[in-house]
């Protein structure tokens, strides 16, 4: 880690650095998270990193959708050799897809959370075998046109990702993510499928606090209640399972520590390891082809091909990147306040990670908005 005279030589203020790491530590001082792990990285290099609680500087954590960044690099990268256009129908890589309606739904739609399909559920044990996999995915049915609206798909769309992934990459998804993206970018532990005897060092899953009341939600987000929370909970502790863990679910099984997610995304600003072209890498990172309207909170959508960008409508606080970041931040946060995001005007990539899952939403919410507009504060002027 950069040292306080080497830091303020590269601009780093760390004054700034103090209070985010105060406020990363403030819940676990408090119970409300059991632990977290927070790095703030900046010419390929990490400037800060800490970890609170019961935990150590070795501690991996699940930080659920931050994947969906790493998943999508491989998409990039496959891109890259021109072996995958994104513009194309699903069907002409996995055609056992395109049934049932969804012959239209394209490999882009899959990446910007248009595809029509938010609530298609796969689980045990048809997730253990390409063969159950392939027989739900026909089953799907859409639930409004694709390319017509945006609604988040937590899980549906990567699990047919990374099967698009798997044809072309010739070996499972989780192993095209670590030889493509993750082990050319420096992170030489895998992310996505971390075997049984490689699980000591993850951090368990836990609930804390209580949930939001109706009047807490209706005066942040106008509604009274969020709907399926409970299962929502019940689906987060399922990662505690190490056959869960061994999976790699594409959309949401990613584990790492918060250092890794800090360095990846300075991967992505920096892209030493040549791991992407860069008229691809920039595109995935600066445009946005998503602009539909938020369903939850009717904001654009904002989403570039596998990531949010914080866009200039001074809404990038909503999308994850606090109130100090500039609008060309792009990132993935994850379930449970788990936050990833790079902002090429300063140069600044930041990694959160926890294992409490705060049940108090609003909470969780602010303690977001805090961490990130610290950190991108962390820049001396001038």
């Amino acid at each position: 880690m950069t040292s306080v005279g080497q830091a303020q030589a590269d601009r780093i203020d760390p004054a700034a650095v103090d209070a985010l790491l105060a406020r990363a530590r403030r819940e676990v001082e408090e119970g409300v998270l059991p632990s977290c792990q927070i790095a703030l990285a900046r010419h390929g290099e990490l400037v800060a990193f800490e970890t609170f609680g019961d935990a150590t500087a070795t501690t991996r954590y699940v930080v659920f959708s931050c994947v969906k960044a790493f998943v999508a690099g491989a998409v990039w990268a496959l891109m890259g050799d021109g072996s995958l256009d994104v513009s194309l129908p699903v069907g002409e890589y996995v055609p056992e897809f395109a049934v049932s309606g969804k012959e239209a739904v394209t490999v882009e739609q899959l990446l910007v959370h248009t595809a029509g399909f938010p609530h298609a559920l796969l689980g045990p044990p048809e997730w253990d075998t390409r063969e159950g996999r392939l027989e739900t995915f026909g089953r799907w049915s859409l639930e409004w046109e694709p390319g017509t609206a945006y609604e988040y798909h937590p899980t549906s769309a990567h699990w047919v990702l990374a099967e698009i992934i798997e044809r072309i990459g010739g070996e499972a998804y989780s192993d095209v993510v670590h030889r493509r993206v993750t082990e050319p970018a420096g992170l030489p532990r895998r992310v996505l499928g971390i075997p049984v005897e490689d699980q000591e060092d993850i951090a368990t899953i836990e609930i804390r606090g209580q949930m939001a009341t109706a009047d807490e939600l209706e005066a942040v987000l106008g509604v009274r209640e969020l709907p399926r929370a409970t299962d929502a909970y019940d689906a987060l502790l399922y990662l505690n399972r190490p056959d869960v863990r061994s999976l790699g679910i594409p959309g949401g099984g990613g584990i790492m520590g918060a250092d890794e997610l800090a360095l990846f995304y300075q991967a992505l600003l920096h892209d030493q390891g040549r791991i992407w072209r860069p008229e691809i890498l920039a595109d995935a990172t600066g445009t946005i082809r998503n602009r539909f309207s938020d369903p939850l909170f009717g904001s654009p959508a904002n989403r570039t091909l596998g990531l949010t960008l914080a866009g200039d409508d001074g809404l990038g606080f909503i999308r994850g990147f606090g109130t100090a970041t500039s609008s060309r931040a792009f990132g993935h946060g994850g379930a449970a306040g788990q936050i990833g995001w790079a902002d090429p005007e300063t140069g600044l990539s930041l990694g959160f990670a926890t294992n409490g899952v705060d049940a108090n939403v609003i909470r969780q919410g602010r303690r977001g908005i805090d961490i990130s507009t610290l950190a991108g504060a962390c820049v001396l002027a001038g």
